[in-house]
């Protein structure tokens, strides 16, 4: 039986981890929480409810509904997608999820911080990937801007190439234990310095340290990020796809909101699941 896994478990996820399921494939879901669909209060516009339907309340009858066939639900943190000879690996914060073919869901897009000098300074040495980008930074020194597992898993990341690895947590407290051989920073961030080119990080009291390149980790990986790390193509701030909801990486399929477009629960549902069967053919020419 071949295995599939979907990350998140909101319309587009669920949707996807029925039509899976339903053709006989082992899914299990990785998710966080209840997403977008969670913070929503009420739906009025959605076919098949003649009353409205809080979005907690959809979220868990829909997951009730999956798991009654077999779907099997892992509540966890998702830190990153890689290619292994056999298929996919999943690292989460509750270990390593393998899988044939992998289903991306986790809709938020990636998270930025509204200071002065990010936007400006995007791959002029600011970057969201430290798969990607950390080979760039051999003996130089780096900062993570973030407080939780995944800062700590870029900050791991980066570690065996960087001269000097610091910690911003940006005013909040670290969630997790960073070792001491990373140099942590608590203070609120006032800007990231540089003329053309990331120079340092700039403290709320007027302190800049310097560093040559600044990796944002803020709160938890989101779809853009996990994308961009498995070498996955990105239109904008979403994961790019075609008619069958596929990426440019053989058995990487991507529905709802990260692929942009209408962020209705009618389109996640539909294009959850397209990717759900175009996941399930996927495995089946495999084998």
């Amino acid at each position: 039986m071949g295995k599939i896994l979907i990350i998140g478990a909101g319309p587009a996820g669920t949707s996807a981890a029925l039509y899976a399921r339903r053709s006989g494939l082992e899914v299990t879901v990785l998710y966080k929480d209840s997403g977008a669909l969670g913070k929503t209060d009420l739906i009025e516009n959605y076919y098949g409810f003649s009353r409205a339907i809080g979005g907690e309340e959809l979220f868990q009858q829909g997951m009730e509904g999956a798991k009654r066939l077999g779907v099997k639900y892992v509540k966890t943190e998702v830190l990153a997608i890689t290619m292994e000879p056999a298929g996919f690996a999943v690292e989460t914060t509750d270990g390593t999820f393998a899988a044939d073919s992998v289903i991306l869901a986790a809709g938020a897009s990636r998270k930025t911080l509204p200071i002065p000098g990010i936007q400006e300074l995007e791959g002029k040495g600011v970057s969201y990937c430290a798969v990607c980008d950390a080979f760039f930074y051999r003996q130089k020194r780096v900062a993570v801007v973030g407080a939780g597992e995944y800062a700590l898993h870029e900050a791991e990341v980066l570690a065996p190439h960087a001269s000097e690895v610091h910690i911003f947590t940006n005013g909040v407290e670290p969630q997790v234990l960073f070792p001491e051989s990373y140099i942590l920073h608590r203070e609120k961030l006032a800007a990231i310095a540089g003329e053309g080119r990331v120079a340092g990080v700039t403290l709320a009291n007027g302190e800049t340290i310097p560093v040559e390149g600044v990796f944002l980790a803020i709160g938890t990986a989101g779809a853009t990020e996990l994308a961009r790390k498995l070498g996955a193509m990105l239109a904008g701030a979403n994961v790019k796809v075609d008619e069958n909801m596929a990426t440019n990486v053989p058995g990487f399929f991507s529905a709802g909101d990260c692929t942009g477009g209408l962020l209705q629960v009618s389109k996640a549902v539909f294009e959850g699941s397209k990717a759900g069967l175009s996941a399930v053919k996927f495995v089946r020419s495999k084998k």
